[in-house]
């Protein structure tokens, strides 16, 4: 193993949530007169913590989103996770790899502790981390594309930021990561490689990971 601690993002690379998730923000800020289309909310808040959604709309009209916004559009969201949601493909392979070989590895979110956990028991994730291994913005003042996240993850887990690689599916996150002084995998099962600027490599599929961060070569797809 190239590297002495494994630092997953969650939403879009162990559980696929970002479909399900921006589909209720887009359908919610609409809701409430910020039209917002599905692609819309994608590129605008995809890997980002909550208050980016409510700094993005008061910047852009002026106007703040409701008091309970946070709480209506997570009862909802947290519903459809109940009905729908699923772990990204072969993702639970690999968590069997690193666990079974003694890997250190954890979870650094954008989202909320309660979120993590809702979708990891969704799933059946949970089994595969502990409280010590997860991590949320809400544990740091700034969230993604600031680096504390990352930097609080590797120091609760012992390493230093330099023997630390990330797993990323979105540019904030791949942003946040490259700060941090970690070597960064970008998944590009929802965006474009060319839009992850900085990765240390790309890769579409969670049955090429493992030789990446063995630093065997890349599977085929």
């Amino acid at each position: 193993m190239r590297y002495d601690l494994v630092i997953f993002d969650n939403d879009g690379v162990l559980v696929d949530s970002e479909p399900l998730s921006n589909r209720h923000l887009a359908a919610y800020l609409t809701e409430l007169g910020h039209p917002t289309t599905y692609e819309d909310s994608i590129r605008d808040y995809m890997g980002s913590a909550m208050h980016r959604v409510h700094d993005l709309i008061e910047e852009r009209t002026g106007h703040r989103l409701p008091a309970d916004f946070d709480d209506v559009f997570h009862a909802r969201v947290f519903a459809a996770f109940e009905r729908e949601l699923k772990p990204v493909p072969g993702v639970a392979d690999v968590l069997e790899k690193l666990t079974a070989d003694g890997v250190p590895y954890c979870v650094a979110s954008s989202g909320s502790h309660e979120r993590i956990r809702v979708g990891h028991r969704a799933t059946g994730l949970d089994r595969f981390f502990d409280d010590s291994r997860i991590f949320s913005s809400q544990d740091v003042g700034r969230g993604k594309p600031a680096p504390d996240l990352f930097l609080h993850a590797a120091e609760r887990m012992g390493t230093a930021p330099d023997r630390c690689v990330v797993v990323e599916d979105s540019p904030l996150g791949v942003q946040a990561a490259v700060a941090a002084g970690m070597d960064v995998y970008g998944f590009t099962a929802m965006t474009p490689a060319e839009k992850l600027t900085g990765v240390t490599g790309p890769f579409g599929d969670m049955r090429e990971l493992l030789p990446l961060l063995t630093g065997g070569d890349r599977a085929e797809n």
